[in-house]
């Protein structure tokens, strides 16, 4: 995963906006580029992904609600017509086009200091990541300890509590883990069995985590549950409808989240 910034070279670009002045935004002002390059509504029109009434609208919104004409229209005559910008048609896009200039350093340095602050830098890349599995959880490597095979990886969470992912070796050197690194945990609902009982090491899982009921969502089938960690973080567990009704789950009722090793998918944060 990535999304660090770095000086000179922004891959990730947390910060951003469109400049609009007194209602312009840039799709108007493309229009008037456009127009001032062509000569002609209907070019400047299919250039901007408009149709010919749509850039006609704008440009006569545009013209009313200006104290003078900024585009000016002729037909025939021995020039055989066109499109042009007026005078002041001219300086309105001039003074957005050094608007935009200015809008975009401004973006750039913005995005530069945050490049300075690792914390906010890992804040973000949290916030933006996406991913198909329901379950995302953020910690950081505890431990690990290699396997003839596979290497087993402690995952510590907010909480204090440890979660045991198995990863393979090629894995293991793929992702250069580190003990302290950040890392984030993806597991899949289905993959999570829900416990009421006092002893949850009945189960053969190497993870069991306590937490308890915030609210249980019923379809036809199948139960949504969601759970809190003592972290704060949010765990979602899909299980039979039938087996919900079984554990009898209601808001407030303390459960054990159990899913093996080989569940959970690592990814590690770059080191910044």
């Amino acid at each position: 995963m990535t999304g660090s910034l770095k000086h000179n070279n922004i891959s990730t670009r947390w910060v951003s906006g469109e400049l609009m002045l007194a209602g312009l935004d840039s799709r108007m002002i493309g229009l008037l580029r456009a127009v001032d390059q062509s000569g002609s509504i209907n070019q400047a029109a299919k250039e901007v992904g408009l149709s010919y009434k749509g850039a006609w609208q704008i440009i006569e919104r545009a013209n009313n609600g200006s104290p003078k004409t900024l585009v000016s229209t002729a037909t025939g005559g021995s020039k055989g017509g066109g499109t042009r910008l007026t005078e002041a048609g001219h300086s309105l896009l001039a003074l957005f086009t050094n608007l935009e200039q200015q809008h975009r350093q401004f973006l750039e340095q913005l995005n530069l200091n945050l490049a300075d602050d690792p914390d906010t830098v890992l804040l973000l890349q949290r916030l933006v990541m996406k991913t198909s599995a329901r379950n995302q959880i953020f910690g950081s490597i505890a431990e690990i300890r290699p396997g003839a095979v596979n290497a087993e990886v402690a995952v510590k969470l907010k909480g204090g509590e440890q979660v045991i992912t198995n990863i393979t070796q090629a894995s293991l050197s793929h992702l250069g883990l580190q003990v302290g690194a950040d890392a984030v945990l993806l597991i899949n609902s289905a993959d999570i069995t829900l416990s009421t009982g006092s002893d949850p090491h009945r189960y053969a899982a190497r993870n069991r985590l306590s937490c308890s009921v915030i609210r249980v969502q019923h379809d036809e089938v199948n139960a949504e549950v969601i759970a809190m960690l003592p972290g704060g973080e949010t765990l979602v567990a899909l299980i039979t409808s039938e087996s919900a009704q079984s554990l009898a789950l209601v808001p407030g009722m303390k459960v054990w989240a159990i899913f093996k090793s080989n569940a959970p998918v690592l990814g590690v944060m770059p080191l910044l």
